[in-house]
């Protein structure tokens, strides 16, 4: 049977190495290619990671170059400049998209049938860039989105409720960043509706003042780890980890994973976080958008922002389609 291989470019960075890491304990790749401008600085993680081998199931780590992605089936890029203290995710956009119109056609022009998955930020906008310079069906060019979000917000809430944050269920869409929206209205831990009943807040379900904690938590919890540590990559990578193994596993799972959002005339199309069914393919379906009238205003606002963006640093404008005959569509030319 053919060997799975995954490349990660961007592996000289802590995001990049930390989810090699993840994905070599996961057993999920036979290969993993790390490739980075950083040569030395990759070999070094390439031999520290392969020095863990005999504890894991066999694998082949090595640093690589841009002619090892021909034949991987998902390229994750993590590549860009990082968030400072005190900046925005879109902040970033001008100088990570001049760094994406490097690296995605030295990709894409070895290879023509894996998977983009795009974990740099500002990633919905970085994910709209990718699909634009590859060329490539936008199933096959998605962001890690607001996957980690929903998982600190899932988090949070089992704090609060004092519960296991597996037995939560609840998802934050929309942008990956200051207008991402939490979905009160369908957030649920056992069977229970947190507006109509929470364990901890009794039959009146969560407060309005418990709900703007918890929110305000959720978007600001990457800032507050930069504040203090630098960066975050521990939870980014399992998150990445958790959308490659859907992927490779073909595993149908709902990802809030960032793709192209079409087909609702309340925002234009862009691309970010809504339920998504991903699996071999990439994304195969979006699931309908279950949410009060509060919170799709809120999705329109943060679509607004992103497509305001989009607009003004140039990329083009994705056609509105209904989503399932998106899934083969190229960029316009």
């Amino acid at each position: 049977m053919k060997g799975v291989t995954v490349a990660v470019v961007g592996a000289g960075g802590r995001v990049g190495a930390t989810f090699a890491y993840a994905l070599m304990i996961s057993g999920l790749a036979s290969r993993i290619i790390l490739v980075d401008v950083e040569q030395a600085r990759t070999e070094g993680e390439a031999m520290d990671l392969s020095h863990g081998l005999p504890f894991v199931r066999p694998a082949e780590v090595r640093a690589g170059n841009y002619e090892d992605c021909a034949d991987a089936d998902i390229i994750l890029v993590t590549a860009g400049a990082a968030s400072r203290p005190g900046q925005t995710r879109l902040d970033l956009v001008a100088r990570n998209i001049a760094i994406y119109r490097e690296i995605i056609p030295a990709i894409t022009r070895r290879n023509e049938k894996g998977i983009l998955l795009i974990v740099s930020n500002p990633v919905d906008i970085l994910t709209h860039a990718a699909w634009e310079l590859s060329g490539w069906p936008v199933a096959r060019v998605l962001g890690s989105g607001t996957v980690l979000d929903s998982a600190r917000f899932r988090t949070l809430l089992g704090v609060h409720c004092h519960l296991d944050s597996r037995n939560v269920h609840a998802y934050v869409l929309g942008e990956h960043g200051d207008s991402e929206v939490p979905i009160w209205s369908r957030a649920q831990v056992g069977g229970l509706n947190l507006l109509e009943q929470c364990p901890t807040c009794g039959p009146a379900g969560c407060s309005p003042e418990v709900r703007e904690t918890i929110s305000r938590q959720t978007s600001t919890a990457a800032y507050e780890i930069i504040q203090r540590k630098g960066a975050t990559f521990y939870a980014v990578g399992l998150a990445a980890r958790a959308i490659v193994e859907s992927i490779l596993r073909d595993q149908d799972s709902v990802l809030t994973v960032s793709t192209l959002a079409v087909g609702d005339d309340r925002f234009p199309p862009v691309f970010f976080s809504v339920p998504a069914v991903v699996n071999r393919s990439g994304v195969s379906r979006l699931l309908p958008l279950a949410t009060n009238e509060e919170e799709r205003a809120a999705l329109a606002r943060s679509a607004t922002i992103l497509h305001d963006l989009a607009r003004d640093v140039g990329l083009i404008e994705p056609p509105r389609v209904p989503w399932k005959a998106s899934l083969a569509s190229t960029p316009a030319a």
